[in-house]
């Protein structure tokens, strides 16, 4: 970290492949425009094979852009990787300019080197008319212009069409990151639940990946998060509870059971004990598992956040500037 305090990471994320589900086809691109170069350098000397000097991910919001750049970090274990905030950059109590070039100055004085800028649109946009504004994207494109051959550049927005246009020459490489099909929408409800108690089915994660249609991995983790937590408002409105026999801890190695651990139950349940959530031993509640009736109650009441003029715009830029 230098510079102001947060706007500059060197920190390696903990972030894998597996953490981002599907989008095969855009990590093969990621890491044959990263890795390869890395690991077979001698395949890129000269001018007329060199790496991607610049490259940007582009997409609907929530689709995982951020995630996919850490998960490469991460593999590329012998790069030093830098995490920029580009608002943090712009914002009026930073000195953008000498940022930039101290960031730039740090990444060629190590071997190899990828900068990551997130939601580079606030960085470089072609709305402001700002004069700190102006000066901070001139530097940029001063140091992205430089002999910068062990630095990749790495971008990630949701609305590309806001980059100006000189900037967005600088990212020669541009990957569409779209919103998720429906079999890798089930796998993200996987990947959300992790380890969480539950009494899900195959085919109910099937059916939510079918009814989820235009939501995004974003999106998928919002329902997730409010279904989870449905199990345990039960608990705070219920009245009585009654007595269940569960193994005392979630090791499988460990056969032990106690009959003392409480779960919600209706007044008319055998054995239900008038108490509320308040009243109840500490370490004694029983997690409740998230049923599918919790999920389809989440998705239900909830807005997906990308909208058919989100959809319409990234179209138009990948038909106007990406060539396939």
């Amino acid at each position: 970290m230098f510079g102001n305090k947060g706007v500059v990471l060197m920190e390696r994320p903990n972030v894998s492949w597996d953490n981002v589900a599907g989008l095969d086809s855009v990590k093969q691109t990621l890491r044959e425009a990263v890795i390869l170069p890395l690991k077979y350098p001698n395949l890129f000397t000269g001018r007329t094979r060199r790496p991607w000097a610049g490259i940007l991910l582009y997409g609907p919001p929530g689709t995982g852009k951020s995630d996919l750049i850490k998960a490469l970090a991460n593999e590329a274990a012998d790069t030093s990787f830098f995490y920029v905030s580009s608002r943090k950059i712009s914002s009026k109590w930073s000195d953008g300019e000498n940022l930039l070039q101290t960031l730039f100055t740090a990444a060629r004085e190590h071997k190899n080197s990828m900068i990551f800028i997130d939601e580079v649109d606030a960085l470089c946009g072609n709305c402001s008319e700002y004069e700190s504004s102006r000066r901070i994207k001139t530097e940029f494109l001063v140091q992205m212009g430089g002999e910068n051959r062990n630095v990749q550049v790495l971008g990630a927005t949701s609305t590309p069409w806001m980059i100006d246009a000189s900037i967005r020459k600088r990212f020669e490489k541009r990957i569409c990151v779209p919103l998720p099909e429906a079999e890798v929408r089930s796998e993200i409800f996987k990947i959300q639940l992790g380890k969480a108690v539950h009494s899900l089915t195959e085919e109910n994660f099937t059916e939510l990946g079918k009814i989820t249609n235009g939501f995004s991995g974003f999106d998928i983790s919002v329902v997730v998060k409010e279904a989870m937590l449905k199990p345990v408002r039960k608990v705070q409105t219920a009245t009585k509870f009654r007595k269940v026999e569960e193994a005392c801890n979630k090791d499988p190695l460990e056969s032990d059971t106690v009959n003392d651990l409480l779960i919600p139950c209706s007044s008319e349940a055998q054995g239900a004990i008038e108490m509320s959530w308040e009243d109840l031993p500490k370490n004694k509640l029983l997690e409740t598992n998230v049923s599918m009736g919790d999920m389809l109650e989440s998705i239900a009441n909830y807005k997906p956040t990308v909208t058919d003029d989100d959809l319409r715009k990234v179209e138009e830029f990948k038909r106007d500037f990406v060539t396939l």
